[in-house]
């Protein structure tokens, strides 16, 4: 697996809606209950019952998605014994909740620091170039979009599903594929593990040609979405999404310009 750290591929206007995202994704994550203590290393029982909670009324449940079929029982956040030891107290919900919009509130949700970093580092490699080319408002329309449609389009194919759906990479997939469509020679800095991270500047259709390939392979073998998984499907529709919606723009989108002498996406000074 490769890891993208930076584009050769300028933008004329500042990325301010992909700045935002970022920064929201980054709030929501400090503020979700149960995180901080996750993150701390303190992943008590009462923390896994806070975020549990948080999780059914937020995230995208696909059996809710499809079928509007809501759970009779649902975690509190409090903690209580049982006849099998400590647990998660449950009880019938008791707030309305509207799938539709929890896709939504859903692509602001992350499990773990790992998940959130590496959903913003692709964000903000690629993002900016999608903005540029569609507008502030136009872009943030095409997040949105992708976002439902890989929600959606995972929802279909586990219907019956009761474990919860988060994440900003079925958006950030669709980011993706856009890029592939319109910038697909732009050069990309690329940090490949073999014995030490290798830099590499490799064309975007070879990066993303490949991160694709990876999550059509990987979401073969079954798809998956509770906390501890990845959803591989939602990264597929969201990229196919992605890729379909730019295509009517890749003849008006003008080829990334090519500098030489290049070290890191920087000019690199001639010694003698």
């Amino acid at each position: 697996m490769v890891i993208p750290v930076h584009d050769v591929n300028p933008v004329r206007r500042t990325p301010y809606v992909t700045y935002a995202l970022i920064a929201a994704n980054v709030l929501v994550f400090l503020y979700t209950p149960g995180i901080a203590g996750s993150v701390a290393g303190d992943s008590g029982l009462a923390q896994l019952c806070h975020l549990q909670a948080f999780l059914d009324h937020y995230a995208v449940v696909p059996q809710e998605l499809i079928h509007h079929r809501m759970p009779q029982l649902v975690p509190t956040g409090e903690t209580g014994l049982g006849t099998h030891g400590a647990g998660c107290v449950v009880a019938p919900p008791d707030y309305d909740k509207s799938p539709a919009l929890s896709v939504l509130s859903a692509m602001f949700l992350h499990g773990s620091w790992l998940h959130l970093l590496g959903n913003m580092l692709f964000l903000l490699i690629f993002g900016n170039n999608i903005e540029d080319r569609l507008g502030h408002v136009r872009f943030t329309l095409f997040y949105v979009v992708c976002g439902y449609a890989a929600a959606y389009g995972f929802a279909l194919l586990n219907d019956d599903s009761g474990d919860p759906l988060i994440g900003a990479s079925g958006a950030i997939a669709g980011v993706l594929g856009a890029y592939l469509v319109l910038y697909p020679k732009a050069r990309v800095w690329v940090l490949v593990p073999f014995l030490v991270f290798l830099p590499l500047r490799l064309p975007a259709w070879i990066v993303l040609g490949f991160w694709f390939a990876l999550q059509a392979v990987y979401s073969s073998g079954g798809a998956v979405s509770t906390a501890g998984t990845v959803a591989y499907a939602a990264h597929v529709v969201g990229f196919l999404a992605g890729m379909l919606l730019a295509w009517p723009l890749r003849a008006g989108t003008p080829p990334p310009p090519e500098p030489r002498n290049l070290l890191w996406g920087r000019r690199a000074r001639h010694s003698w």
